[in-house]
Protein backbone atom coordinates (compact mmCIF):
# COMPACT_ATOMS: atom_id res chain seq x y z
CA UNK A 1 0.00 0.00 0.00
CA UNK A 2 1.25 3.08 -1.39
CA UNK A 3 0.14 6.47 0.23
CA UNK A 4 0.67 9.74 -1.46
CA UNK A 5 2.03 12.50 0.90
CA UNK A 6 0.96 16.01 1.56
CA UNK A 7 -1.48 16.05 -1.31
CA UNK A 8 -4.05 19.14 -1.82
CA UNK A 9 -7.52 18.38 -0.98
CA UNK A 10 -9.18 21.18 -2.63
CA UNK A 11 -9.73 19.94 -5.88
CA UNK A 12 -11.12 16.89 -4.37
CA UNK A 13 -14.23 19.13 -2.79
CA UNK A 14 -16.92 20.71 -3.86
CA UNK A 15 -16.15 24.28 -2.17
CA UNK A 16 -12.59 23.97 -3.81
CA UNK A 17 -11.17 25.04 -0.47
CA UNK A 18 -8.80 23.25 2.19
CA UNK A 19 -5.17 22.71 2.59
CA UNK A 20 -3.21 19.20 1.87
CA UNK A 21 -3.57 16.25 3.84
CA UNK A 22 -0.02 14.39 5.29
CA UNK A 23 -1.43 11.29 3.93
CA UNK A 24 -3.55 10.49 1.24
CA UNK A 25 -5.00 7.22 -0.19
CA UNK A 26 -7.58 5.95 -2.70
CA UNK A 27 -9.39 2.90 -1.76
CA UNK A 28 -10.67 1.38 -5.19
CA UNK A 29 -12.70 -1.43 -3.34
CA UNK A 30 -14.07 -1.95 0.66
CA UNK A 31 -11.14 -4.92 0.96
CA UNK A 32 -8.85 -1.87 -0.12
CA UNK A 33 -10.71 0.76 2.53
CA UNK A 34 -10.22 -1.18 5.87
CA UNK A 35 -6.17 -2.38 5.07
CA UNK A 36 -6.10 1.89 4.80
CA UNK A 37 -7.74 2.00 7.85
CA UNK A 38 -5.66 -0.96 9.28
CA UNK A 39 -2.57 0.88 8.58
CA UNK A 40 -3.78 4.42 9.58
CA UNK A 41 -4.80 3.08 12.95
CA UNK A 42 -1.33 1.45 13.14
CA UNK A 43 0.90 4.79 12.16
CA UNK A 44 -1.72 6.22 15.19
CA UNK A 45 -2.45 8.89 12.46
CA UNK A 46 -6.56 10.85 12.97
CA UNK A 47 -8.33 9.43 10.04
CA UNK A 48 -10.69 10.95 7.56
CA UNK A 49 -12.76 9.09 5.05
CA UNK A 50 -13.77 11.17 1.89
CA UNK A 51 -17.11 10.30 -0.16
CA UNK A 52 -18.02 12.78 -3.11
CA UNK A 53 -16.36 16.11 -1.04
CA UNK A 54 -19.89 17.57 -0.79
CA UNK A 55 -21.04 18.91 2.62
CA UNK A 56 -17.70 19.80 3.65
CA UNK A 57 -15.04 22.69 4.88
CA UNK A 58 -11.45 21.96 4.87
CA UNK A 59 -9.28 24.13 6.96
CA UNK A 60 -6.61 26.02 5.08
CA UNK A 61 -4.17 23.84 6.99
CA UNK A 62 -5.91 20.92 5.90
CA UNK A 63 -5.38 17.71 7.70
CA UNK A 64 -3.28 16.60 10.13
CA UNK A 65 -3.52 12.62 9.15
CA UNK A 66 -4.62 9.64 6.71
CA UNK A 67 -7.43 11.14 4.19
CA UNK A 68 -9.08 7.83 2.59
CA UNK A 69 -11.06 8.70 -0.36
CA UNK A 70 -13.84 5.83 -0.55
CA UNK A 71 -14.00 4.65 -4.20
CA UNK A 72 -15.71 1.48 -3.72
CA UNK A 73 -18.60 1.34 -6.07
CA UNK A 74 -20.02 -1.76 -6.85
CA UNK A 75 -23.52 -1.25 -7.65
CA UNK A 76 -26.15 -4.32 -8.31
CA UNK A 77 -29.42 -4.55 -8.78
CA UNK A 78 -31.17 -7.33 -6.41
CA UNK A 79 -34.07 -7.98 -7.51
CA UNK A 80 -37.56 -5.78 -8.59
CA UNK A 81 -37.16 -3.06 -5.95
CA UNK A 82 -33.70 -3.52 -4.10
CA UNK A 83 -29.98 -2.20 -4.91
CA UNK A 84 -26.68 -3.40 -3.39
CA UNK A 85 -24.78 -0.56 -3.70
CA UNK A 86 -21.01 0.16 -1.52
CA UNK A 87 -20.51 3.70 0.06
CA UNK A 88 -18.57 5.44 -3.23
CA UNK A 89 -21.54 5.12 -5.35
CA UNK A 90 -22.65 8.81 -6.62
CA UNK A 91 -26.27 8.91 -6.01
CA UNK A 92 -26.80 10.20 -9.57
CA UNK A 93 -26.00 6.68 -10.32
CA UNK A 94 -28.29 5.64 -8.00
CA UNK A 95 -30.84 7.55 -9.67
CA UNK A 96 -30.48 6.02 -12.57
CA UNK A 97 -30.08 2.26 -11.45
CA UNK A 98 -33.53 2.82 -10.15
CA UNK A 99 -35.09 4.54 -13.31
CA UNK A 100 -33.73 1.07 -15.04
CA UNK A 101 -35.38 -1.28 -12.48
CA UNK A 102 -38.41 0.88 -12.61
CA UNK A 103 -38.57 1.49 -9.30
CA UNK A 104 -39.44 5.19 -7.79
CA UNK A 105 -38.52 6.74 -4.15
CA UNK A 106 -34.66 8.25 -5.27
CA UNK A 107 -35.86 11.13 -7.73
CA UNK A 108 -35.09 13.84 -4.84
CA UNK A 109 -31.60 13.04 -4.99
CA UNK A 110 -31.02 13.75 -8.61
CA UNK A 111 -28.90 16.57 -8.91
CA UNK A 112 -27.21 16.58 -5.40
CA UNK A 113 -23.39 15.81 -6.06
CA UNK A 114 -21.71 13.11 -3.43
CA UNK A 115 -21.85 9.38 -2.26
CA UNK A 116 -24.41 7.18 -0.80
CA UNK A 117 -22.32 6.61 2.41
CA UNK A 118 -22.15 10.48 2.82
CA UNK A 119 -26.11 10.53 1.95
CA UNK A 120 -26.74 7.83 4.61
CA UNK A 121 -24.44 9.83 7.05
CA UNK A 122 -25.88 12.93 6.94
CA UNK A 123 -29.50 11.64 6.37
CA UNK A 124 -29.63 13.28 2.70
CA UNK A 125 -32.76 14.20 1.33
CA UNK A 126 -34.71 16.84 -0.74
CA UNK A 127 -38.52 17.53 -1.47
CA UNK A 128 -40.20 16.16 2.07
CA UNK A 129 -37.90 12.57 1.48
CA UNK A 130 -34.45 11.64 2.77
CA UNK A 131 -32.41 8.67 2.37
CA UNK A 132 -33.33 6.73 5.68
CA UNK A 133 -36.96 6.00 3.82
CA UNK A 134 -35.48 3.55 1.76
CA UNK A 135 -32.30 1.62 3.79
CA UNK A 136 -33.21 -1.75 4.25
CA UNK A 137 -29.39 -2.17 6.01
CA UNK A 138 -26.35 -0.79 6.35
CA UNK A 139 -23.26 -2.35 6.58
CA UNK A 140 -20.02 -0.65 8.48
CA UNK A 141 -16.71 -1.21 9.65
CA UNK A 142 -15.85 0.03 13.16
CA UNK A 143 -12.72 2.05 13.58
CA UNK A 144 -11.57 0.67 16.88
CA UNK A 145 -11.97 -3.00 16.49
CA UNK A 146 -11.84 -2.97 12.46
CA UNK A 147 -14.61 -5.59 12.64
CA UNK A 148 -17.72 -4.96 10.66
CA UNK A 149 -21.45 -4.79 11.47
CA UNK A 150 -24.86 -4.89 9.64
CA UNK A 151 -27.85 -2.03 11.27
CA UNK A 152 -31.37 -2.70 10.17
CA UNK A 153 -32.84 1.02 9.78
CA UNK A 154 -34.07 1.45 13.26
CA UNK A 155 -30.47 0.96 14.22
CA UNK A 156 -29.12 3.89 12.41
CA UNK A 157 -30.99 5.91 14.69
CA UNK A 158 -32.01 8.63 11.67
CA UNK A 159 -33.21 11.77 12.14
CA UNK A 160 -33.66 15.21 9.86
CA UNK A 161 -29.94 15.43 8.71
CA UNK A 162 -28.61 13.23 11.50
CA UNK A 163 -27.73 9.26 12.06
CA UNK A 164 -26.13 7.53 14.39
CA UNK A 165 -22.88 7.08 11.81
CA UNK A 166 -22.06 11.08 12.93
CA UNK A 167 -21.64 9.98 16.27
CA UNK A 168 -19.86 6.49 16.86
CA UNK A 169 -16.58 5.39 15.33
CA UNK A 170 -18.35 3.53 12.40
CA UNK A 171 -17.81 4.29 8.62
CA UNK A 172 -20.17 2.84 6.05
CA UNK A 173 -18.97 -0.05 3.58
CA UNK A 174 -22.08 -0.70 2.17
CA UNK A 175 -25.70 -0.29 1.83
CA UNK A 176 -28.94 -2.26 0.49
CA UNK A 177 -31.96 0.05 -0.73
CA UNK A 178 -35.20 -0.78 -0.69
CA UNK A 179 -37.82 1.41 -3.52
CA UNK A 180 -41.15 1.57 -3.96
CA UNK A 181 -42.34 -0.35 -7.38
CA UNK A 182 -43.08 1.90 -9.67
CA UNK A 183 -47.19 2.70 -9.87
CA UNK A 184 -47.28 4.41 -13.16
CA UNK A 185 -46.12 7.44 -11.81
CA UNK A 186 -43.94 9.47 -14.50
CA UNK A 187 -40.14 9.17 -13.06
CA UNK A 188 -38.63 11.28 -15.57
CA UNK A 189 -41.06 13.82 -15.46
CA UNK A 190 -40.84 14.40 -11.99
CA UNK A 191 -36.52 14.68 -12.18
CA UNK A 192 -37.30 17.16 -15.06
CA UNK A 193 -39.13 18.85 -12.74
CA UNK A 194 -36.83 18.59 -9.84
CA UNK A 195 -33.58 19.33 -11.98
CA UNK A 196 -35.64 22.53 -13.10
CA UNK A 197 -35.76 23.62 -9.47
CA UNK A 198 -32.51 22.69 -7.93
CA UNK A 199 -30.76 25.07 -11.28
CA UNK A 200 -32.74 27.86 -10.34
CA UNK A 201 -32.25 27.99 -6.52
CA UNK A 202 -28.48 26.38 -7.07
CA UNK A 203 -25.86 28.79 -7.24
CA UNK A 204 -23.44 28.41 -10.23
CA UNK A 205 -20.24 28.97 -8.25
CA UNK A 206 -18.24 26.37 -5.91
CA UNK A 207 -20.01 25.63 -3.01
CA UNK A 208 -20.88 22.64 0.29
CA UNK A 209 -24.43 23.22 -0.66
CA UNK A 210 -27.00 24.13 2.24
CA UNK A 211 -24.87 25.21 5.11
CA UNK A 212 -27.40 25.09 7.69
CA UNK A 213 -29.94 22.97 8.71
CA UNK A 214 -33.42 24.24 8.29
CA UNK A 215 -35.19 24.97 11.77
CA UNK A 216 -38.07 22.02 12.63
CA UNK A 217 -41.12 24.14 13.81
CA UNK A 218 -41.49 22.02 16.95
CA UNK A 219 -38.07 23.10 17.96
CA UNK A 220 -38.64 27.07 17.52
CA UNK A 221 -39.76 29.77 20.39
CA UNK A 222 -43.62 30.60 19.97
CA UNK A 223 -42.80 33.87 20.04
CA UNK A 224 -40.86 33.57 17.33
CA UNK A 225 -43.12 31.40 14.97
CA UNK A 226 -46.38 33.52 15.58
CA UNK A 227 -44.54 36.03 13.56
CA UNK A 228 -43.83 33.81 10.40
CA UNK A 229 -45.72 33.76 7.70
CA UNK A 230 -47.13 30.37 7.31
CA UNK A 231 -46.46 30.47 3.46
CA UNK A 232 -42.58 30.02 4.06
CA UNK A 233 -43.37 26.43 6.65
CA UNK A 234 -43.00 23.73 4.44
CA UNK A 235 -43.08 20.49 5.73
CA UNK A 236 -42.85 21.69 9.73
CA UNK A 237 -39.53 23.38 9.27
CA UNK A 238 -38.65 26.62 8.21
CA UNK A 239 -35.80 27.55 5.69
CA UNK A 240 -32.62 28.61 7.30
CA UNK A 241 -32.06 30.91 4.01
CA UNK A 242 -35.61 32.55 4.69
CA UNK A 243 -33.82 33.69 8.38
CA UNK A 244 -30.69 34.69 6.92
CA UNK A 245 -32.30 36.54 4.18
CA UNK A 246 -34.29 38.45 6.65
CA UNK A 247 -30.99 39.54 8.55
CA UNK A 248 -30.08 41.35 5.45
CA UNK A 249 -26.92 39.03 4.90
CA UNK A 250 -27.62 38.22 1.09
CA UNK A 251 -24.43 39.05 -1.10
CA UNK A 252 -22.41 39.87 2.20
CA UNK A 253 -18.93 38.98 1.24
CA UNK A 254 -15.69 38.40 3.54
CA UNK A 255 -13.07 37.95 1.48
CA UNK A 256 -13.42 35.44 -1.19
CA UNK A 257 -16.40 34.12 -0.13
CA UNK A 258 -20.25 35.16 -0.36
CA UNK A 259 -23.50 34.62 1.34
CA UNK A 260 -25.26 33.82 -2.18
CA UNK A 261 -27.64 36.33 -3.83
CA UNK A 262 -29.38 33.46 -5.79
CA UNK A 263 -29.68 31.23 -2.46
CA UNK A 264 -28.94 32.01 1.29
CA UNK A 265 -28.32 29.10 2.68
CA UNK A 266 -25.20 28.72 0.20
CA UNK A 267 -22.11 30.51 0.91
CA UNK A 268 -20.29 30.17 -2.45
CA UNK A 269 -16.46 30.82 -3.32
CA UNK A 270 -16.23 32.96 -6.03
CA UNK A 271 -13.12 34.69 -5.86
CA UNK A 272 -10.28 31.82 -4.30
CA UNK A 273 -12.29 32.17 -1.17
CA UNK A 274 -10.19 30.47 2.29
CA UNK A 275 -12.08 28.13 4.90
CA UNK A 276 -11.30 31.05 7.27
CA UNK A 277 -12.94 33.41 5.39
CA UNK A 278 -16.21 30.86 4.78
CA UNK A 279 -15.65 30.48 9.03
CA UNK A 280 -16.36 33.72 9.54
CA UNK A 281 -19.21 34.11 7.17
CA UNK A 282 -20.73 31.02 9.56
CA UNK A 283 -20.38 33.09 12.56
CA UNK A 284 -22.03 35.51 11.14
CA UNK A 285 -24.94 34.41 10.37
CA UNK A 286 -25.68 32.59 13.47
CA UNK A 287 -24.68 35.76 15.71
CA UNK A 288 -27.57 37.57 13.62
CA UNK A 289 -30.39 35.33 13.18
CA UNK A 290 -30.21 34.39 17.09
CA UNK A 291 -30.08 37.83 17.74
CA UNK A 292 -33.28 38.88 15.34
CA UNK A 293 -34.83 35.74 15.87
CA UNK A 294 -33.55 33.98 18.95
CA UNK A 295 -32.87 31.00 16.99
CA UNK A 296 -29.50 28.83 16.78
CA UNK A 297 -28.69 27.75 13.05
CA UNK A 298 -26.85 24.34 12.97
CA UNK A 299 -24.57 23.57 10.53
CA UNK A 300 -24.97 21.24 7.66
CA UNK A 301 -21.67 20.86 6.07
CA UNK A 302 -19.14 19.20 8.48
CA UNK A 303 -15.95 20.94 9.21
CA UNK A 304 -12.75 18.79 8.58
CA UNK A 305 -9.45 19.90 9.94
CA UNK A 306 -10.17 22.59 12.17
Amino acid sequence: MVWQKNINLASLTTFQIGGPADYFYEAKNSEELTEAVREAKNNNWPIFILGGGSNILVSDEGFRGAVIKAQNAKCKIQNENTIFCEAGVLLSKLVAESLKMGATGLEWAIGIPGTIGGAIVGNSGAYGQSISESIKEVEVLNLTTLTKKTYAPDDCQFQYRESIFKKNNEIVLSVVLKLSKNDGQNNLELIKKYLKQRKSKIPPYPSAGSVFKNIEVKNMPPKTLKNIPAEVIKAEKLAAGYLIEQCGLKGKKIGGAEISEQHANFIINNNFASARDVVTLIELCKKEVEQKFEIKLTEEIRLVGF
